[in-house]
């Protein structure tokens, strides 16, 4: 007890030197805390996005469909099978037929995918709801907002396209765009026009089939998909993003370690200029009676206490502040929209207990060694040799 209450005395009694230490880590503290929420909003928001406005709860691939091939769509189309369609009979699942096209915007050619849904789903979050058109001398069609912005559409504009039917036979329509929808999923937005899946059905030749059959969100259970499909779940349909949060929070970890070592290193100097300047008073502490460890104990816990100090103030003015981001939420640009993730326009960081945790015992673990290690030369004092200003 009495270690401890000399420890605290001599940090209090520090001065400014202590205050700046106890400041740096301290905003280390935070800076990780901040960035790591970050990222964990970021991945929770683009998630629930993806979910909600593209693979429900879960979806099932013709056998031979790979979203990474676009050589493999051509086969990719089966009949549904009996039991998956009692599914979409009873609102538990959509169907998504996928077919190959070039489109023609202002005379120009480009390829993209024509996808056909069924209009009055309520699996995923689209308006397919325009797509029943009374409309019959042209195809209704829903674009969204990337597409329509890089090819100069909007809604009521007709857009000529051409596909390949099962058949081998190319024939060619118009489509009129009910609607641009504004969306932060690019899976669902770039080179793609969703169609109601009757009208494509009709165009392809191929009754009854499908590419893609979307389980509604939090379904009880999975069905079978016979021989012909098989079931991708969260895991598998979200690798890719979970991937790349991954990759971002690992250079994010350089800068953390960057930062955090500064700090230490600020910790560290303090302890070397101490056990130098103090050189008498750990002399007479020794002559007193305390033993070289006991005196290592000491300087040792005056670094735990800087550290202790550095969560305390971190939490004073951290936690008002990752409060306000995680209410108000950031502002992202629209230009981030442009790095391969779907983000909204505000983006809501997520800040966990166990983030907290670990985050915090990192830190005081960190500043505990470097506290430790330039204390090593007291083991070799003499109280004498202490007491004339000599250090070993």
């Amino acid at each position: 007890m009495l270690i401890l209450k000399l420890a605290f005395r001599n940090i209090t009694h520090a001065g400014l030197r202590s205050w700046l230490n106890v400041f740096v880590l301290s905003f280390a503290f935070v800076m990780i805390v901040m960035t790591e929420g970050l990222y964990d909003g970021m991945l929770q928001q683009v998630k629930d996005a993806i979910i909600d406005s593209e693979i429900g709860g879960g979806q099932f691939f013709q056998k031979n469909y790979d979203p990474y091939d676009p050589f493999s769509i051509e086969n990719s189309h089966s009949k549904i099978p009996e039991n998956l369609q009692n599914e979409i009979k009873n609102g538990n699942a959509a169907a998504v037929l996928i077919v190959s096209a070039a489109i023609f915007p202002k005379g120009h050619v480009q390829s993209a995918l024509l996808k056909g849904i069924d209009p009055m789903q309520k699996i995923v979050k689209m308006p397919t709801w325009l797509l029943k058109d009374s409309d019959t001398a042209s195809i209704p069609g829903l674009i969204g907002s990337r597409m329509a912005e890089s090819m100069g559409l909007q809604a009521g504009d007709y857009l000529s396209i051409r596909w390949k039917n099962i058949n081998g036979t190319f024939d060619a329509a118009d489509v009129r765009i009910v609607e641009v929808m504004n969306t932060d999923v690019q899976s669902i937005d770039r080179d793609q026009i969703w169609v109601p899946l009757n009208s494509l059905q009709k165009m392809y030749r191929a009754p009854d089939e499908a590419t893609i059959i979307t389980l509604k969100k939090n379904i009880s259970f999975y069905p079978s998909g016979g021989p012909d499909w098989a079931f991708k779940n969260h895991d598998y349909l979200l690798k890719d993003l979970n991937n790349t949060v991954q990759q971002k929070k690992n250079t994010a970890s350089f800068m953390f370690i960057l930062l955090l070592g500064m700090a230490l290193l600020a910790v560290f100097d303090t302890q070397v200029l101490a056990i130098f300047r103090r050189r008498k008073e750990m002399g007479t502490l020794m002559a007193l009676g305390m033993t070289r460890w006991n005196v290592i104990m000491l300087f040792t816990l005056e670094g735990c206490l800087l550290g202790i100090l550095a969560l305390i103030a971190g939490a004073a003015y951290g936690i008002p502040l990752l409060a306000y981001f995680a209410r108000t939420g950031l502002n992202v640009p629209q230009v981030a929209g442009q790095a391969g993730i779907s983000i909204g326009a505000v983006l809501y960081p997520k800040y966990g207990l166990q983030l907290y945790v670990i985050t915090s015992l990192i830190l005081f673990v960190s500043v505990v060694v470097v506290s430790f290690l330039p204390t090593r030369r007291i083991t070799k004092l003499k109280p004498t040799d202490a007491l004339r200003g000599k250090i070993a």
